[in-house]
């Protein structure tokens, strides 16, 4: 079953931000969109430059009112010291939120049972803390920062203009489409 259009589900956890714990919550996420980025755990290889590809782009995210949070199944005080020991991470202003407990990772259905970690999955939810996109792949792959800007930036022109979608490639400023019977079979 999908998780696309459920309400996040209730939790609470703490996360390290700008050299301080912060508690972190379906509450927290609520009255703006937020983007979650799952990663395996601190301390790995692909991980941080996925990090570090967050942080390069975060004033982006902001500019669209959205907050970006990175989960990993470690507790937030790892999420201290890779913070503090990586260039990459260190880069971070975002939350690093620790999910030992693993309630998020299986939550958001990315959790490696035999491992104890998780999938790389990123997720984006509306300010009701509605889920619009997932996108969940092997944890050899790295992402791409800026396609989940774009889908950010689609997700949220479809939400203030109903009835519009956002075709392939779309980005912000760009023609979108109005479904209708006259489009069928001519694009």
């Amino acid at each position: 079953m999908s998780i696309i259009n459920t309400t996040i589900q209730p939790f609470k956890t703490t996360a390290f931000q700008n050299g301080k714990f912060i508690e972190v919550s379906d509450q927290t996420l609520k009255g703006k969109w937020s983007v979650l980025i799952f990663m395996p755990a601190a301390f790995t290889f692909n991980c941080p430059t996925e990090v570090e590809d967050a942080a390069d782009n975060y004033a982006a995210f902001k500019d669209a009112g959205a907050e970006v949070y990175i989960v990993t199944t470690d507790t937030h005080f790892s999420h201290k010291v890779w913070h503090e020991t990586s260039p990459a991470v260190g880069k971070a202003k975002f939350p690093l939120v620790g999910d030992p407990t693993h309630t998020l990772t299986r939550m958001f259905g990315v959790h490696i049972e035999e491992e104890g970690l998780a999938l790389r999955g990123t997720f984006i939810a509306n300010p009701d803390g509605v889920i619009k996109t997932a996108e969940i792949h092997d944890n050899a792959i790295a992402r791409d920062v800026k396609e989940t800007l774009r889908k950010l930036q689609a997700a949220q022109y479809v939400a203030k203009n109903p009835g519009q979608v956002c075709p392939a490639k779309w980005k912000e400023g760009a023609k979108t489409l109005t479904p209708s019977l006259d489009l069928v079979g001519k694009i």
